[in-house]
């Protein structure tokens, strides 16, 4: 696997095409065949908002930049009053290319 970059920001938090809470994200992209890019990292907003949808499994990330984005909580549990998550990314990232070092 190739490390390709990372990319961060700001977007909305959609389930169900419902737009829920506006977050920040940082993930790292990653080349596993030679097409397939994916993607992991975290996810930030309060504490309480982090409670009410972690462990979802129908979540996206609308960017501020117009990529949709699915993600899926990679952690079985998350920590009291946390207010990030690790995720695994996937959907409409970046080519290899657009990805900064």
């Amino acid at each position: 696997m190739q490390h390709l970059g990372r990319i961060h920001g700001t977007g909305v938090l959609k389930c169900a095409g419902k737009t829920l809470f506006r977050i920040d994200y940082d993930f790292d992209g990653f080349l596993r065949k030679p097409a397939e890019v994916t993607g992991s990292g975290e996810i930030r907003m309060s504490p309480d908002t982090l409670r009410q949808v972690f462990g979802r499994e129908d979540l996206h990330l609308l960017t501020d930049d117009g990529r949709l984005l699915s993600l899926r909580f990679s952690e079985r549990h998350l920590p009291e009053a946390s207010d990030a998550a690790h995720v695994d990314v996937a959907g409409d990232l970046p080519s290899r290319l657009e990805w900064r070092h």
